[in-house]
């Protein structure tokens, strides 16, 4: 018999939206509904467990975890990557560590979301109606407005083609963009600097890595316009928040949508929470039926081809 854990299942989901009933009935199962972080608490609670199912990068999983887990066998990431994961210390230790399909447009839908609320001041007025009010703001078009995409893989690839179909030219930028590539989804490819000075709205999807973390500074902040939008819905580090946090409370740029932080979930007490020209969602990116139902299906498949002798989608 395997013990198998499904954690930071928040709203008891994986259970409904994925099919557990042949494992359950010759393994043992255990959903954590709790966020519980890395360290003795998660050790303790882990220390028996054969197969861990992580939710993406919900829970830190580094050498330590690791080391501490000695039955630990599997590992299955929600997706095909997972920042979180010390992959090389699992190798080390014989742990397979396997992934899931990825195939939805949720991310991407969620951007174009932010953009828009932000650009028509959609959880203000909705607040305010909600409140007894009528027409507080003045929104902006973002039709003929330059859209700026930070990475043009295939989430900023989509987001490109969403902007497309509102009418707004679209620039990108990234280390290794070339000018070819951007052409062949009718965008521009132009520098760093060229994209934060002229872009209306800037949206972040490239990778979190240490060459990507800290990418927009300070320095690429005071670069914005005044009126410019600030979108990321990739990682929280990638931009520097306390450079966001001066750049918003000090009126340099006109605001910015944020599904995703240096600290998940969000502390009650964060000062964003508190920023009136920041729209936040808390990392609804990917938090869709249809991709939660793919996500905990293909681990149900991971854990059940691993059991078999089989692994599969091994990263």
């Amino acid at each position: 018999m395997a013990r198998i854990a499904i954690l930071d299942d928040y709203q008891d989901l994986s259970t409904t939206l994925a099919d557990w009933s042949a494992l359950a009935a010759s393994h043992e199962i255990t959903v954590f509904d709790k966020h519980i972080p890395a360290g003795p608490e998660l050790v303790s609670a882990l220390r028996e467990m054969d197969v861990v199912c992580l939710m993406r990068e919900r829970t830190a999983f580094g050498r330590d975890m690791i080391d501490a887990l000695p039955n630990l066998r599997l590992i299955v990431t929600a997706g095909m990557r997972n920042a979180a994961i010390a992959i090389e210390a699992a190798k080390a230790r014989g742990i397979t560590v396997s992934g899931t399909p990825v195939n939805s447009h949720a991310t991407a839908e969620l951007t174009l979301g932010l953009m828009l609320g932000l650009a028509r001041h959609i959880a203000v007025e909705a607040a305010n109606m909600r409140n007894g009010g009528w027409q507080s703001t003045l929104g902006t078009e973002l039709s003929g407005r330059t859209l700026g995409i930070v990475g043009l893989g295939n989430l900023g690839r989509q987001v490109a083609g969403y902007g497309q179909a509102l009418g707004m030219p679209v620039v990108a930028w990234s280390e290794n963009l070339t000018s070819e590539q951007a052409q062949t989804v009718g965008v521009r490819r132009v520098s760093k600097d060229e994209l934060f000075r002229n872009a209306d709205v800037i949206t972040i999807h490239t990778k979190l890595s240490e060459r990507t973390r800290g990418l927009v500074g300070a320095r690429e902040l005071r670069l914005m316009k005044g009126t410019a939008l600030l979108i990321n819905t990739s990682r929280g580090p990638i931009i520097d928040e306390p450079a966001l946090i001066a750049a918003l409370s000090e009126n340099r740029i006109g605001g910015c949508g944020l599904d995703v932080f240096d600290e998940e979930p969000l502390p009650v007490d964060h000062p964003l929470r508190r920023e009136p020209r920041a729209l936040l969602t808390p990392h609804l990116g990917y938090w869709t039926r249809d991709n939660l139902a793919d996500w905990y299906t293909g681990m149900v498949e991971a854990v059940t081809a691993f059991l078999e002798g089989a692994p599969i989608r091994q990263l």
